[in-house]
């Protein structure tokens, strides 16, 4: 097996565009400045898009979705966040022509967890067509 040891990849001009340290987190050159960001820090560490609770279309580090009822839907992380606080992103959606669509919004998450509700612009808890919940943090 062969290693690539690199510390800065570089454009030819010889600008640093990542950078990795010795504890191997990368950083990258931001669009068009110098400022880098955290490569790590700045991916999504769990997602899920389902159809009503019923089936999961895709997903990322997502063991299965638990339907909690009408528009009740918990997510199970295979990989915990090391704590509650995370960033969670909800959305969702159906595609009726009656002004069904709803939004979704995420009623907390905790360990191992991610919950989500839909509802109708009325608050009226309904099942989506499409959902989908996207978690950042850090993992455990």
């Amino acid at each position: 097996m062969s290693n690539l040891l690199v510390q800065n990849i570089k454009h030819t001009n010889n600008t640093t565009s990542m950078a990795i340290d010795t504890s191997g987190q990368v950083t990258i050159r931001g669009e068009g400045s110098a400022t880098t960001t955290n490569l790590q820090q700045g991916l999504c560490k769990h997602w899920i898009r389902h159809n009503d609770g019923s089936s999961i279309d895709d997903s990322f580090n997502n063991t299965s979705l638990t339907d909690n009822g009408t528009g009740n839907y918990t997510a199970n992380i295979a990989n915990d966040f090391g704590s509650n606080q995370t960033v969670s992103v909800t959305g969702g959606g159906s595609n009726g022509t009656n002004g069904d669509d709803c939004y979704s919004n995420c009623s907390g998450s905790a360990l191992g967890t991610a919950s989500m509700k839909c509802r109708q612009v009325d608050e009226t808890l309904k099942d989506n067509e499409h959902s989908n919940i996207q978690c950042w943090g850090d993992l455990a």
